[in-house]
């Protein structure tokens, strides 16, 4: 959203934000309460850093967060022309929909992911519970009230239209992104994050993010435990759920071949990315849809072939087999995974060509300036209706939630 917001600051739209604190996954000190950063105003609250590692804590920090947005919002300079609000926290479109009914208010929603169909699918909430059932009338609200809306893949699109069927013609998809300058493909011999993990002489096999409930991490150890006496390290770089049941297992039966490092810094990722020979991207199976993982752009970027552990009707083997740049397994196949991983090992040219591909892919589909010219024209279609031609405009603001 930063990346976002410094996009269309720099096509010509005035860009306010209000925001948290520095995400649950790093140990930050305070941001400051207002800044401007090229060009983008941002003001931040607090109470996003109440019990930020817990999820009732960021639960909490979140309900918290969309009050002190109401307040704020309130103030119509605050508001601009249009305001664009993310689902994160998941509860924020309602307070868009507020601003909608109390003032006539334009809004725009970014679905990251699809709640409570998330919760339903993980099995924390049944589908027939109250709160879901409300949830779910609620987004269905939200989204017919909305000028437009924008999902992370085809079938977010899909699951949306699904529940809203009148409300299709105002999604669009748009896709994650990296920026190609930042991450750049870096041979292991001269990349000191590789050196300092022991990782520049072994085949290195690399899962980057968030390990969230709805990762299939199961399937990844299994391929280690397949591959323990084969000259491959996996390592596990982030945080979540998932982190440390699966060191604890690794450490319970013995596994040398799984290293399990924090997130890294942003000035650390172009080093840490591409200090592997194969990235992974992981759903559990149900989740399709509901969520998109964020780190196959940046994978991409570093040049690193990609092993996608999915669903049959994923629109990540859809990418997949459009650019040519790795292989898709179906959940729990983890013979398939090392056997690619194997093949990798004996063949490392078509490593290097998977690789070179998913560069050029990203580099065609996937970077800043191209995502925020695809927002620039939801924006201009929200400000100005379909019909207007595009043009840099120059509205009053756009108020969007970091």
């Amino acid at each position: 959203m930063a990346e976002l917001a410094q996009g269309l600051s720099r096509q010509g739209l005035k860009v306010q934000v209000f925001a948290g604190q520095p995400g649950y996954a790093y140990d930050h000190p305070l941001a400051p309460q207002r800044e401007t950063i090229n060009g983008v105003v941002v003001r931040r609250t607090r109470t996003s850093r109440l019990w930020p590692q817990r999820i009732r804590g960021r639960a909490v920090g979140g309900l918290l967060y969309c009050l002190r947005s109401l307040v704020k919002l309130l103030h119509p300079a605050r508001r601009g022309d249009l305001v664009l609000v993310t689902t994160e926290p998941p509860y924020l479109p309602v307070l868009a929909y507020l601003l909608h009914v109390l003032f006539k208010q334009p809004y725009l929603c970014v679905v990251y992911d699809l709640y409570p169909e998330v919760a339903v699918a993980l099995r924390v909430v049944p589908a027939t519970h109250g709160l879901a059932r409300l949830w779910h009338w609620l987004n269905c609200l939200t989204w017919r009230h909305a000028e437009a809306i924008v999902v992370l893949s085809r079938t977010m699109k899909q699951r949306i239209v699904d529940q809203c069927p009148e409300i299709g013609d105002k999604i669009s998809v748009i896709h994650n992104w990296a920026d190609p300058r930042l991450i750049f493909p870096r041979p292991k011999a001269d990349n000191w994050f590789a050196h300092q993990h022991g990782l520049s002489q072994v085949f290195t096999v690399l899962y980057s993010g968030n390990m969230g409930r709805c990762h299939d991490l199961d399937t990844v150890m299994a391929t280690a435990q397949t591959l323990r006496h084969a000259p491959v390290m996996f390592v596990f770089v982030g945080g979540g759920a998932k982190r440390q049941p699966c060191a604890d297992w690794a450490q319970a039966t013995g596994l040398t071949n799984c290293l399990f490092l924090p997130y890294q810094s942003k000035a650390d990722l172009p080093y840490s990315l591409t200090a592997c020979d194969l990235s992974l991207v992981s759903l559990v199976p149900g989740v399709e849809g509901l969520v998109a993982p964020s780190k196959l752009y940046s994978s991409l970027a570093a040049g690193r072939p990609v092993a996608a552990i999915c669903e049959d009707h994923s629109y990540l083997r859809s990418l997949l087999s459009e650019g040519g740049f790795g292989r898709a397994f179906s959940n729990g196949d983890s013979q398939g995974l090392a056997d690619f991983i194997q093949a990798l090992i004996a063949n490392p040219s078509l490593g290097q060509q998977m690789g070179d591909r998913g560069r050029s892919y990203m580099q065609q589909k996937f970077t800043p300036e191209q995502s925020a010219l695809q927002y620039l024209e939801v924006v201009e279609t929200c400000l100005y209706g379909p019909t207007h031609t595009s043009v840099v405009p120059s509205p009053k603001a756009a108020t969007s939630r970091l």
